[in-house]
């Protein structure tokens, strides 16, 4: 296998100016922005230091519990009893969702209690109703960390409570994690991350309902806003992972290590808000467009085509176009077979000043293996270097 590169020319990309990224000037000593439509990194700071997420550890709890749903292996509607050992630990410990002891609740109702109320009892309580204790429910946490790719994460509890560094994350782990779960699950993901309050529990002495707001500083704030988790603890300081979409652009932020709740609040809506003013997407092609051909393997055919899986744009500062550079990146001769709509290579497009951006490209239709006289045609050419 060697790698084929194809340089590219698409249609109205450059113009003769060359661009700089966009500045940005924050007190958050960690931060890091994403355009998922793009898949460009428009900033990134200190980005990959290990550091205590905190309760924002617990979009990984929420992303194990979407998994154990869609797998039959946990239900929406499943009861799950508050253990009076659970209840004595985590009763009024942080963030809580007010839970009482031997109550049950259904997963739904704990799953709002985590994302909305920061509960730290709700977290430990499903984990020890869906996999029968806590350590069981974190080592499933560590093996999805690992199944996504984050590999400078790792989990000691389900909420995030200072455990002395067993838990540790980065922004741009943080940053991933909440890209799956929005790729992952998307119904799930609108279902729950949006609430802008919770109610549950009651007050000592009059007994009243207890209503809890959304912690995401960007709700209701910023256009587009849906989701994810604020965290604080001493140790980790304030710190929020968060996405919005304007106009078909979806973009992730974290920043972390600030001073106070209402520095969290400010930072993380100039953030997102410079993330849509400062940058523009640019559409490069359309969905279904032919871009290249690549070479095949051990197939019926010897060739197939390179389509883009949906309109494919790149981030680009605000003003004038900047000259693009585009290439088609893959390892081949690509052996068969091969699906429709596998991907098999990349767009990767690089302007001065710019950060790299690569955009998936998939096959155009299904290509078999070649039968035995193929190979053994192959197989002979082979021989001779052919």
């Amino acid at each position: 296998m060697k790698k084929f590169v194809l340089a590219l020319t698409l249609a109205a990309v450059a113009m003769p100016t060359q661009a700089a990224a966009p500045p940005f000037d924050t007190p958050a000593p960690v931060a890091y922005m994403e355009d998922l439509s793009t898949g460009a990194v428009l900033f990134a700071r200190d980005a990959d230091r290990r550091m205590p997420p905190a309760s924002m550890a617990k979009i990984m709890t929420v992303y194990v519990a979407f998994e154990m749903i869609k797998h039959g292996d946990l239900k929406l509607d499943q009861k799950i009893t508050v253990r009076p050992e659970t209840w004595k630990k985590w009763n009024n410990q942080g963030s809580t969702m007010f839970l009482a002891v031997n109550e049950q609740v259904s997963v739904a109702d704990l799953l709002y209690g985590i994302i909305t109320l920061s509960g730290n009892d709700a977290c430990v309580v499903l984990a020890e109703g869906a996999s029968g204790t806590e350590e069981a429910f974190v080592a499933q946490m560590n093996a999805t960390a690992q199944r996504l790719g984050l590999k400078n994460s790792h989990f000691g509890t389900t909420n995030g409570w200072p455990d002395g560094g067993v838990t540790y994350t980065t922004a741009r782990d943080l940053a991933h994690l909440a890209s799956a779960t929005i790729r992952d699950y998307p119904a799930f993901y609108k279902r729950f991350y949006s609430r802008p309050d919770f109610t549950w529990g009651k007050q000592l002495g009059n007994g009243s309902a207890i209503t809890q707001a959304n912690r995401d500083p960007l709700l209701g704030r910023v256009a587009g806003a849906d989701g994810l988790k604020t965290g604080h603890t001493e140790e980790a300081g304030y710190g929020f992972t968060g996405s919005a979409e304007q106009g078909g652009r979806r973009l992730v932020m974290v920043v972390a290590g600030l001073t106070g709740f209402n520095q969290r609040a400010d930072e993380s809506v100039r953030f997102m808000e410079w993330g849509f003013r400062a940058w523009k997407s640019k559409k490069l092609a359309a969905k279904g467009r032919k871009i290249e051909i690549a070479e095949v393997q051990l197939g019926a055919t010897n060739k197939v085509g390179l389509i883009a899986p949906s309109d494919l744009a790149v981030a680009l500062p605000g003003g004038p176009t900047p000259p693009l550079n585009i290439k088609v990146v893959y390892n081949g001769p690509i052996k068969a077979p091969i699906k429709a709509g596998q991907h098999i290579a990349d767009l990767v497009v690089t302007s001065p000043g710019l950060p790299e951006q690569t955009l998936p490209l998939v096959a155009d239709a299904d290509v078999a293996p070649a039968g035995f006289f193929g190979r053994a045609w192959a197989g002979f050419w082979s021989l001779f270097g052919m």
